[in-house]
């Protein structure tokens, strides 16, 4: 038995997508430039590693002490999440001496819009 958790399904209502779908029209430089640094973000196994932990974490949120497990240094993890942040993929809030770190909702379903199909999506 899998103990994998799905995402859940976001529905596009109230999303500002960073751009259009791929298929829609061409990208204008600011678009491909903010779509870019979200894709760049995860294109790093470590990055990739830690933002599937947070996003498949209980509650959606999780700290950074539940998280830091992925084979490399604990300042190689702040760089990476920071990255992350940097790319708009993640909010965090600091409690105490933690910080919590979660998914944003809002990109991932828009990078989602991005990819989807302008036919399918009408």
């Amino acid at each position: 038995m899998s103990t994998t958790k799905a995402l859940p399904v976001l529905e596009p209502e109230g999303v500002v997508p960073c751009c259009p779908p791929l298929t829609e029209r061409p990208m204008n430089v600011e678009e491909s430039e903010r779509a870019a640094k979200m894709f760049k973000a995860l294109g790093d196994p470590v990055r990739l590693r830690l933002f599937s932990a947070v996003a498949s974490h209980e509650g959606g949120e999780a700290c950074v002490c539940d998280i830091s497990d992925v084979g490399v240094s604990q300042p190689t993890v702040s760089h990476h999440l920071k990255k992350l942040k940097e790319a708009g993929l993640l909010t965090s809030e600091r409690r105490g001496t933690w910080v919590y770190y979660r998914v944003e909702p809002s990109v991932l379903a828009a990078m989602g819009q991005l990819l989807t199909n302008a036919a399918t999506a009408a």
